[in-house]
């Protein structure tokens, strides 16, 4: 069985760094609204066929959108974003759920820190990769199919994007 990636991990590749150039123009608002509602679209429900009973993922999105909406505080959706990440090392295994589980983790931390939300791409993209091709695809077929999900995270985010945003968020990366 061929080893599986947890994340993408070239930053410099066009399409992630297309993603990080649109990301650096929006809000921290804007860029949670953007990867809540991607993660909940494409993401949750590759999470729900592997997992179906196991809704650590989905509260942790509704968690964050109780957030946004200013009907709970960041210490009372803590939690439910951290089980989401339990909920991602225990799909140890299954590389198309853990990777969503990841991707939509990351996604609800966009709350509290508009870094995070990079984490769709580089684990999302990998997760719609994977739960296509399989986990024993070549690692030049997933990265074609990421690269496209990657293309169409940028045409969502450039959807919801505000022009001339007053306010973009101010993102040191860490990558």
């Amino acid at each position: 069985m061929t080893k599986t990636r947890k994340m993408l991990n070239d930053w410099d590749t066009p399409y992630i760094q297309a993603l990080v150039k649109q990301i650096e123009t929006q809000s921290k608002t804007t860029l949670a609204h953007w990867a809540i509602d991607y993660a909940e679209q494409f993401l949750l429900p590759i999470w729900n066929k592997h997992a179906p009973d196991d809704m650590r993922p989905h509260n942790a999105l509704n968690a964050a959108r109780e957030w946004l909406e200013g009907r709970k505080k960041l210490p009372e959706v803590k939690p439910a974003i951290l089980e989401c990440h339990t909920a991602a090392r225990e799909a140890e295994g299954n590389a198309a759920a853990q990777a969503a589980a990841r991707a939509i983790g990351q996604s609800a931390s966009t709350i509290h820190s508009a870094r995070h939300c990079i984490g769709l791409p580089l684990y999302g993209a990998l997760s719609v990769a994977y739960d296509t091709l399989g986990a024993n695809a070549s690692w030049e077929e997933l990265e074609y199919l990421s690269a496209a999900a990657c293309s169409q995270m940028l045409a969502a985010l450039n959807a919801v994007s505000v022009d001339h945003e007053p306010n973009p968020a101010k993102i040191t990366w860490t990558c």
